[in-house]
């Protein structure tokens, strides 16, 4: 993926929202692009709940799920992302939001999901932050709770997706992926080996999920 520098520096204040303020840009062109695809591949499988993740930490895959969630946003899906990454959670600073409440709480019950859910100022696009960090992440997500809300939510939305941990290092995406409907992984132009991502499809099928595709990051 290849992003002009000029761009890119005009807009790092505003990132994600490049596909918003450069909507001509090649940038905004290619998420468009794994937007169409990811559509027909919904109509046919009647998929509408995807992981997003990576072999390891830093191959971008937050920055694809902002960007992702924008344009299929402008191309009037109505649009969830949860930050399903309750380690290391950042989706609230790419959407400028808070972390103080969010999946967490609504897996716990402390709060409902209407009371935690963020609207971005991107119409159509909501942001279910990840929350408080738990004691014990792998058995909330891979809870009854969360399967129950993840099908409750699917009533709401066009797509919903979700950011986690990388596949190599803690075991909460996995449990993740098979509660999803498919899962896309990032691979990172120039960093992730061979072996790792071969290794992440591996590791995707033997939790008995869908891989929809692979997106490469440059």
């Amino acid at each position: 993926m290849i992003i002009n520098k000029d761009i890119f520096k005009k807009a790092k204040k505003k990132d994600p929202y490049l596909t918003y303020y450069y909507p001509d840009s090649v940038l905004a062109d290619q998420f468009q692009m794994i937007h169409t695809n990811l559509n027909f591949m919904m109509q046919e499988q009647k998929a509408s709940t995807f992981l997003l993740t990576s072999p390891e930490d830093g191959d971008g895959k937050s920055t694809m799920i902002a960007n992702l969630a924008v344009s299929m946003a402008q191309q009037k899906k109505k649009v969830l992302v949860i930050d399903a990454n309750l380690r290391t959670p950042n989706m609230h600073e790419f959407f400028h939001t808070s972390n103080s409440n969010g999946l967490t709480d609504v897996l716990t019950e402390r709060c409902s999901f209407h009371e935690v859910v963020h609207h971005t100022e991107i119409w159509r696009l909501d942001l279910l932050a990840s929350g408080p960090t738990p004691n014990n992440p792998v058995e909330l997500l891979g809870s009854k709770m969360m399967k129950n809300f993840l099908s409750k939510v699917k009533e709401s939305y066009d797509v919903i997706l979700l950011d986690s941990t990388a596949l190599h290092t803690l075991p909460d995406t996995k449990l993740l992926a098979s509660l999803c409907d498919a899962v896309i992984l990032v691979v990172k132009n120039g960093k992730t080996k061979a072996q790792n991502a071969a290794e992440s499809k591996k590791m995707i099928e033997f939790s008995k999920a869908k891989l929809l595709g692979v997106i490469l990051n440059n």
